[in-house]
């Protein structure tokens, strides 16, 4: 591929990229405030006391509190626009990474104070790849191969740590029967993840090996001569796009779709399209040694990666510094074969037994309520939806810190919290008692879902429990 093709493929990753963060931080706007806020469900005040700036570093050490909070998810979404439209390349080489670093710093600082709430492989997929992107320079330079490259690089270490973890994971990957249930067992299903679950088995195995070919086989032909490059990437692209189709996994597959596109043939999409590259101008000796120190910084920090990756005990989702400049990736190396949902309910009846009207709250993206189909939310992340599954896994030792501060909320009838959820079943006034129950679900024939009761998962409990008034005392204390 020859510069004309590099420029093109530059602008796609960042036009991708902007667009991914510009759904990280329209995330942040609406929910990091009621989630890690001054009186959110894990306060990021209370965790920047115990870690200090070298171990997360993050601009809200020096500027703490829901004000910073708003203002610079506020400014992140603005700079995302700008890249989006591509205005951060209108004034040279200095703004543009000035813009691109910006909005990595801004989205770091988020997510190295975010805790629970923040610690998905696709924060620090976005944060490796937002970084690369400061490098990749404005439209009137010419672009650099090596930070194409560099996203080439990530593109196999993505996708092919996440076949690596499943080959050597859950033994449904090597069956090839995984497929029968992760269409109804995954996070957040969407409106076609029952029609995908109900395919013949004949259909899902081929769906694994299809994962197999994406994942194993692909990503060493990434670094292949073109068009052997392409047809990797598109292979790639077409199973991701299979992936996005079919349930809600927030922007880790598009993300990861973008990245993908940096082994394309540009040369080819120029011809195909009838474009033409803009005026450039040769790369400024600086920003050309910034480059190749890029590269040194990368193949340095990527031993850990490289060792975990060929590892027995492979790791996934995993960062090596607090900078998430080079991570290891990695998802679904088991698959759950039942789907359980908590669902909370509450009554404003002084007594609360199973006689008593209880009412539901419903979240905006989890299952819930077995008549209402799924939604379409992806790339757009609900962190709490996805915490409420994964608080559902058979197992867990207790009720988690976060658990019990939602239900403290719901009592007290917070404004922030119940903004998170899809309504609010007591308008009037909070309700006496909380109560959790557990359930099975099972895509349903007559409704979406059917659901059978398992259990509590947590008993009634009012603001007057005596666990409740210890935490909610600690918190106004400070204490965690």
């Amino acid at each position: 591929m020859n510069d004309d093709g590099y420029w093109i493929i530059r602008i796609l990753l960042q036009r991708g990229l902007a667009l991914i963060y510009l759904m990280g931080f329209l995330a942040a706007l609406n929910q990091f405030r009621p989630l890690c806020g001054d009186h959110g469900l894990e306060p990021a005040r209370y965790f920047m006391r115990l870690v200090p700036f070298r171990d997360a570093p993050s601009i809200f050490h020096f500027l703490p509190g829901d004000r910073s909070y708003l203002l610079f998810s506020i400014l992140g979404i603005f700079l995302s626009l700008l890249a989006l439209g591509g205005m951060t390349d209108a004034f040279g080489i200095l703004p543009s990474m000035l813009s691109w670093f910006l909005l990595w710093a801004i989205y770091l600082s988020f997510v190295n104070i975010g805790q629970t709430f923040y610690a998905f492989g696709w924060e620090s997929l976005l944060l490796e790849a937002g970084f690369l992107a400061i490098f990749l320079g404005p439209s009137n330079t010419e672009p650099g191969w090596q930070v194409i490259w560099l996203y080439r690089w990530l593109a196999f270490r993505v996708m092919f740590g996440a076949g690596m973890i499943k080959i050597r994971g859950d033994n449904c990957w090597r069956d090839l029967t995984c497929l029968d249930y992760h269409f109804e067992t995954q996070p957040m299903p969407n409106p076609l993840s029952r029609l995908f679950h109900r395919l013949p088995p004949s259909v899902h195995k081929a769906g694994v090996l299809f994962n197999h070919l994406a994942e194993l086989i692909l990503p060493p032909f990434f670094f292949a001569p073109q068009p052997v490059a392409a047809a990797a990437s598109t292979g790639s692209l077409l199973f991701l796009g299979s992936i996005i189709v079919s349930g809600n996994f927030a922007w880790l597959n598009w993300l990861t779709a973008v990245i993908c596109l940096s082994p394309l043939d540009g040369t080819l999409i120029a011809q195909l399209f009838s474009l033409t590259a803009p005026p450039m101008v040769p790369q400024a000796p600086l920003f050309t040694a910034l480059t190749w120190g890029l590269c040194i910084l990368v193949a340095l920090r990527s031993v850990e990666p490289v060792v975990n990756l060929f590892s027995r005990s492979q790791i996934m989702n995993t960062s090596f510094d607090p900078f998430h400049l080079v991570n290891t990736y990695g998802a679904f190396g088991s698959i759950t074969k039942e789907r359980y949902e908590i669902v909370i309910e509450g009554t404003e009846e002084d007594a609360a037994g199973v006689d008593a009207n209880w009412r539901a709250y419903e979240f905006k993206g989890k299952p819930g309520d077995p008549r209402r189909i799924p939604p379409v939310v992806a790339p757009y992340h609900m962190r709490l939806d996805w915490l409420m599954w994964f608080e559902a896994m058979p197992g867990q030792a207790g009720h988690s810190r976060w658990f019990v501060q939602l239900v403290i909320r719901l009592l007290e009838g917070d404004a922030a919290t119940l903004r998170l959820l899809r309504g609010n079943p007591f308008p009037e006034r909070p309700p006496r008692y909380i109560r959790a129950l557990y359930y099975r679900y099972r895509f349903g024939r007559k409704q979406w879902w059917d659901r059978e009761l398992v259990g509590e998962y947590m008993v009634p409990v009012s603001l007057e429990h005596p666990v409740l008034k210890l935490v909610r005392e600690r918190y106004r204390n400070g204490d965690r």
